[in-house]
């Protein structure tokens, strides 16, 4: 399967992607652990269907050290024991600011507070922004129908 588009061969399109992945970057740079930026950006991809992203972060997790069986959980994670309460609000946050069109009001008033109990001000922004550019990200490789299963941990970095 080929994706329909090739984003870096516009120039155009390859200038405007370099600030999104450069914003990626500088994300893994914020006061969030790495951990808990690979799975939201794994349960986004997981709402989304995006098998390209869903590669990515699921190998970028195991690289980093991420056990197989809490990647595998992350899906399911309400029902898992194998997530901290800090990483489970980190979750809320991510399927209720992914799932706007569904929940109508966005992120409850009651999961941003959970989330505000763990994570700072600062915190609390990068996970906002993970959030959003993950969404972005997922629905560029999802309009481009990008196949998932090729990627090799560190290929961005």
């Amino acid at each position: 399967m080929d994706a329909r588009l090739n984003y870096f061969a516009v120039p155009s399109a390859g200038k405007a992607l370099k600030y999104l992945m450069s914003a990626g970057r500088e994300l893994k740079e914020l006061p969030l652990p790495a951990t808990t930026q690979e799975l939201v950006a794994l349960r986004v991809s997981q709402i989304n269907g995006c098998a390209a992203c869903i590669d990515m972060h699921t190998k970028e997790a195991a690289a980093a050290g991420e056990s197989t069986v809490r990647l595998n959980l992350v899906a399911a994670w309400r029902e898992a024991t194998v997530f901290t309460e800090a990483e489970r609000a980190a979750l809320a946050l991510a399927e209720q600011g992914t799932r706007v069109a569904d929940a109508a009001t966005g992120v409850s008033d009651d999961v941003w507070a959970l989330a505000a109990k763990h994570y700072d001000e600062e915190q609390l922004t990068a996970l906002a922004l993970l959030v959003s550019i993950m969404n972005a990200g997922n629905r560029m490789n999802i309009i481009s129908q990008h196949p998932g299963g090729d990627y090799q941990a560190g290929q961005f970095h």
